[in-house]
């Protein structure tokens, strides 16, 4: 995400106050110098390197300011990600932060970290295999979010309406908690006339689907586009404006990326869902350090999670928020996510001072 801004230096978590400092312990970080692996899946989506990275990395060296935080991307591949973990138990990383690439290709190593004594935190997918802690969001409210907007802004004739929806990558352990949430709530109150599965959330992959989605339809026959994330409602919305569609009918997205609120506040975008990133990664670090130290994770997890592999694994599942044009301000400028002016470029301040977005 382009300009992002973050000043949390506590994280609010399920009610439960994680400061910055709480994993010290009676060791000091003085003493303290180990590495922190850090394993990202993609560069497609905005939020991994320009978001989560400085983030956590940020996070690690304030709660241990003598550790390093080791850092690769998987260019969304398994077979390097396996290599890249690897790489990091042998150069001596002590605990590693992995967002897999793929959850069930990613098994065996993990498996072989815990052999080598390294615990690892599962942060944002649940990774199958031996993890020791894992933080992410509440998937399935995420999609109970998105379906209830577009509900909401396709009105009372929402029942008459055509909905495409556009998932997530099918390899992604969210995906389908996405899409579950997401059908709870559309399922018997419109028509879901086609339904497609992103690969690698891919922005090219959304715009070639929905131009089938348009070819079978008809540009003037989809009421609502449930898109699972931002990329891939930029693909949709590219797609639509190609067709020739004029009055965009209501997008959903996720993550907040920047050039979303923008498409938001222009009124192509009808939504997307926030998810706190900055308490994401303090708490991904706070599980980290403590890991590292060996130190037990009962002042942070707040709940268990089960895997197809591993049953209750020490959690923090955090609270997403759905994002408007009208609660723009009270939610990402608020929590300083962005700044008026990093949302409200020159060309874009009509329409900001139309929706009250002002300094």
């Amino acid at each position: 995400m382009k300009g992002r801004t973050w000043h949390t230096v506590v994280t609010l978590v399920a009610g439960v106050t994680i400061s910055l400092s709480a994993c010290a312990g009676d060791q000091g970080t003085d003493t303290d110098s180990f590495t922190v692996g850090l394993l990202l899946p993609s560069r497609v989506i905005p939020r991994w390197e320009q978001s989560d990275k400085p983030l956590i990395e940020a996070h690690v060296k304030k709660l241990c300011p003598r550790c390093t935080t080791k850092y690769a991307n998987a260019e969304n591949d398994a077979s390097t990600q396996r290599q890249q973990m690897v790489s990091m138990i042998t150069n001596g990383a002590k605990v590693i932060i992995l967002d897999t690439a793929d959850t069930k290709a990613l098994r065996s190593s993990i498996q072989e970290a815990r052999n080598e004594g390294v615990p690892v935190v599962a942060y944002d997918r649940l990774a199958e295999g031996p993890v020791s802690a894992y933080v992410s969001f509440d998937g399935v409210k995420v999609g109970r979010l998105q379906g209830q907007a577009l509900l909401t802004a396709m009105g009372d004739t929402a029942g008459q309406k055509n909905i495409v929806m556009m998932n997530g990558d099918p390899t992604s352990p969210n995906a389908p908690s996405y899409r579950k949430g997401a059908l709870s709530v559309l399922e018997g109150r419109t028509k879901i006339a086609r339904s497609y599965d992103i690969q690698g959330w891919n922005t090219m992959n959304a715009h070639a689907d929905m131009v089938g989605a348009i070819a079978a339809l008809g540009p003037d026959r989809i009421g609502g586009v449930l898109a699972a994330n931002d990329s891939i409602a930029e693909g949709v919305i590219s797609a639509l404006k190609g067709a020739g569609v004029r009055k965009l009918p209501p997008v959903t997205g996720q993550d907040a990326d920047l050039d979303a609120v923008q498409r938001i506040v222009k009124g192509e975008q009808y939504m997307t869902v926030y998810k706190p990133f900055a308490s994401e990664a303090a708490t991904a670090a706070a599980m980290a350090v403590a890991l590292g130290r060996g130190e037990d994770l009962g002042d942070i997890a707040t709940t268990t999670t089960d895997s197809p592999t591993t049953r209750r694994i020490p959690s923090v599942l955090l609270t997403p928020t759905a994002v408007t044009a009208a609660t723009i301000g009270r939610t990402l400028v608020k929590d300083g996510v962005y700044t008026v002016d990093q949302i409200c470029t020159p060309d874009l301040r009509p329409a900001c001072d139309k929706i009250g977005l002002t300094r």
